[in-house]
C-alpha cells in the first residue's frame, strides 16, 4: 500500500479479474489425502506485484524476500524490534551518520545465485533512480548512498542520526534483476527471485501458488505450500471461509465475526495504520484553518470506532499512536466538543444560511468527500463523518469512484486516506505526512499542502535526531503544533481483523502492523516459522 495514501500498490493491475464460482471451485481447502502442509489464503489484493524496488514488502515481511533486517516481536502490543536478517550483525558506527552493514554468508537467491554486496547497491540504487520511478523513493530518503565495503558488507550513509535499520528493510533482488526501465515493468512483478524461505511456483490471475524452497539459509519452512487466491470481494472471502474453500483471510471488521465459529477462529492485530480525511486547498471552506480545527473538534471519533469499526481500533487525532510510547502526546488529542466547534465557525464568519448550510462572503461549508468505491471500510467512514459534520452547518458529499480519479483531484476534493506503511520509524510515520509538500513527495502526502506555523522546522529537527528522550520531546512538540492548525482531520488507527482455521500449526502471534495488511500478515506475517 501506498506510504501515504493507502492506494494499492499493484505493479501489475492487468491481472485483475472478476471471482467466478470457477475460481471458488478451484480453490477448495486440502482433504485429509492431501499434503496437509499446505495451506489456502483468500487474498483481497491483485497477485504479481512482487517488485521490492516499486513496495513489495517494504516493511521487511514477505515469503519471498529478505530484507538486512526484519520486524521481530512476540505481540501487538509494541513497535517490533528490527533484528539482522541478511544482515550478519546490527549496524557497525563507521562515522557521522554512516555505518557498515556485515552480510550473512552462504545466502542463495531462488535462482541459485550468491547474495553478495553488488546486490545490495543494486536494489537500493534502482529505488533512488528517477528512470525507474519506483513509489516509495521517499521511503528510503534518509539514506544518502550505500555502497559496498568488499562482497560481504556494505556502507550506509544517512542524511540523519536516526537508527538506519527502518530504512533497510526492503527486500533484496539479485543485481542482474535490477532493470533500467520503470520498476511497473520489470519481470520479476511476476517472475520474482529473492532470498526468501518460498519461491513461486506458478502464478495465475486468479491464484498464485509458492512452495518452500530446500536451499533456503534458514530453516526450512514447515509449511511446504502457500496457495494464495485472489477474491477482491469481501463477502466471497467470507463465505470462502464458511464453505471451507479456504483456510484464512483478512475481513473488514463488520464481517470478521460473522465467519467466527467451529473449526474458524478470528484474531485483531494492532497497527499504525490510520484513516483520515486530507482536505484541498482549492476550496475556500477548507482552506480556512478555523474551519479544519472545528472540523477535528465537531466528530466523535469514539463513537466512530464503536460504530464503524465495531470497536476493532484506537481514535486517532495525529498520525502518532500512543504505542511510540513516551514520543506520543495524549495532549495533542481533540475532545469531541462540537460547541466549541460551532463557536470557531462563527468567530471565522461561516454563518449558518436558512438552507442550514453555513457561508461567508458567497463561499459555502460544503465539500466533496471521495473514497475508493472498493472499500467499504473507507465508505462507511466517509459516510458516518459526513453525518458528523451534518449538526454544524458543513455540508460533506460522500462519492465512491476509483484511485484514477482520486488522484486528479486533491486539489477541489476531500478524499479518505490511509497511511502508516513505515511504521517501524516515528519519522517515516509522521513526515511525509505533515510536512509541506517537496519536489519529489508522494500525491498523497499532506495534500492540501497545509502546515501549521513552526511545523517543519520541528520536523526536520526530529528527522535528524538520534533516538532519545530529545527526539521524543520533539514528537510531543510536533503533536501539540499540529493540534493547533490541523492539515487533515485524522479519525482512527485500524485493527486488521482475520480469520483462520485450525489446522493443527503452532502460528506466530501477529505483530504491530503498517497500513499494509491482507493474507501477507496477521497469523501468517511469519507462516515459515510455524511448527506441527
Amino acid at each position: 500500500m501506498n506510504p501515504s495514501g493507502g492506494r494499492p500498490l499493484r505493479a501489475a493491475r492487468c491481472l485483475v479479474v472478476a471471482v467466478t464460482a470457477a475460481v471458488l471451485a478451484g480453490c477448495a481447502a486440502p482433504s485429509e489425502d492431501q499434503d496437509t502442509a499446505q495451506i489456502v489464503l483468500a487474498e483481497g489484493y491483485e497477485l504479481g506485484g512482487y517488485n521490492p524496488v516499486n513496495g513489495y514488502s517494504e516493511s521487511g515481511v514477505s515469503p519471498l524476500y529478505d530484507g538486512l533486517y526484519r520486524p521481530s516481536s512476540s505481540d501487538d502490543t509494541a513497535v517490533p524490534e528490527l533484528v539482522p536478517a541478511l544482515a550478519q550483525d546490527e549496524p557497525q558506527p563507521a562515522g557521522p551518520n554512516r555505518w557498515r552493514v556485515p552480510l550473512r554468508s552462504a545466502v542463495m537467491f531462488s535462482d541459485g545465485s550468491t547474495l553478495d554486496s553488488a546486490d545490495v547497491v543494486a536494489t537500493y540504487t534502482a529505488v533512488r533512480d528517477p528512470a525507474v520511478a519506483s513509489e516509495i523513493s521517499t521511503s528510503v530518503a534518509p539514506i544518502v548512498t550505500i555502497t559496498a565495503d568488499g562482497p560481504d558488507a556494505v556502507t550506509v550513509e544517512m542524511n540523519t542520526a536516526a537508527d538506519p535499520r527502518p530504512y533497510l528493510l526492503l527486500g533484496i533482488l539479485p543485481s542482474e534483476k535490477v532493470e533500467p526501465a520503470p520498476a511497473a515493468d520489470w519481470a520479476v512483478n511476476t517472475e520474482p527471485v529473492g532470498t526468501g524461505p518460498y519461491r513461486l511456483e506458478s502464478l495465475r490471475p486468479d491464484q498464485a501458488v509458492l512452495v518452500a524452497r530446500d536451499d533456503y539459509w534458514g530453516e526450512p519452512a514447515q509449511v511446504e505450500r502457500i496457495v494464495y487466491t485472489y477474491m477482491p470481494d469481501d463477502n466471497a472471502r467470507a463465505q470462502s471461509m464458511v464453505s471451507g474453500a479456504a483456510d484464512g483471510t483478512n475481513l473488514p471488521p463488520r464481517l470478521i465475526d460473522s465467519i467466527d465459529g467451529g473449526d474458524i477462529s478470528t484474531v485483531s492485530a494492532e497497527s499504525a495504520d490510520w484513516r483520515g480525511i486530507s482536505l484541498p486547498a482549492g476550496n475556500p471552506f477548507t482552506a480556512d484553518v478555523r474551519a479544519r480545527l472545528a472540523m477535528n473538534l465537531g466528530v466523535d471519533r469514539e463513537a466512530m470506532v464503536r460504530d464503524v469499526l465495531v470497536g476493532y481500533g484506537r481514535a486517532a487525532s495525529t498520525p502518532v499512536a500512543a504505542v511510540y510510547g513516551t514520543a506520543y502526546n495524549p495532549d495533542a488529542e481533540y475532545p469531541f466538543d462540537i460547541d466549541r466547534a460551532a463557536t470557531l465557525l462563527n468567530e471565522a464568519g461561516w454563518r449558518t444560511r436558512p438552507d442550514g448550510i453555513r457561508e461567508k462572503d458567497g463561499a459555502r461549508a460544503s465539500f466533496e468527500l471521495l473514497y475508493n468505491a472498493q472499500d467499504t471500510l473507507r465508505r462507511d467512514l466517509a459516510v458516518a463523518y459526513a453525518a458528523a459534520m451534518k449538526p454544524l452547518g458543513i455540508d460533506v458529499r460522500p462519492r465512491g469512484t476509483s484511485w484514477d480519479e482520486i488522484d486528479t483531484s486533491f486539489a477541489e476534493s476531500a478524499v479518505v486516506l490511509g497511511g502508516g506503511s513505515t511504521p517501524y520509524s516515528i519519522d517515516s510515520q509522521v513526515y511525509d505526512t505533515l510536512h509541506t509538500r517537496v519536489p519529489d513527495s508522494s500525491p498523497y502526502s499532506n495534500p492540501g499542502n497545509f502546515t501549521a506555523p513552526g511545523l517543519d522546522e520541528l520536523l526536520e529537527r526530529a528527522a535528524q535526531s538520534a533516538p532519545g528522550p530529545a527526539k521524543d520531546e520533539l514528537y510531543r512538540q510536533i503533536q501539540s503544533t499540529y493540534a493547533a492548525a490541523p492539515s487533515h482531520v485524522f479519525l482512527a488507527f485500524l485493527d486488521h481483523t482475520y480469520g483462520y482455521r485450525d489446522l493443527g500449526w503452532q502460528q506466530s502471534a501477529p505483530i504491530m502492523e503498517p497500513h499494509s495488511h491482507g493474507v501477507s500478515w496477521g497469523p501468517w506475517w511469519n507462516v515459515a516459522a510455524w511448527t506441527r
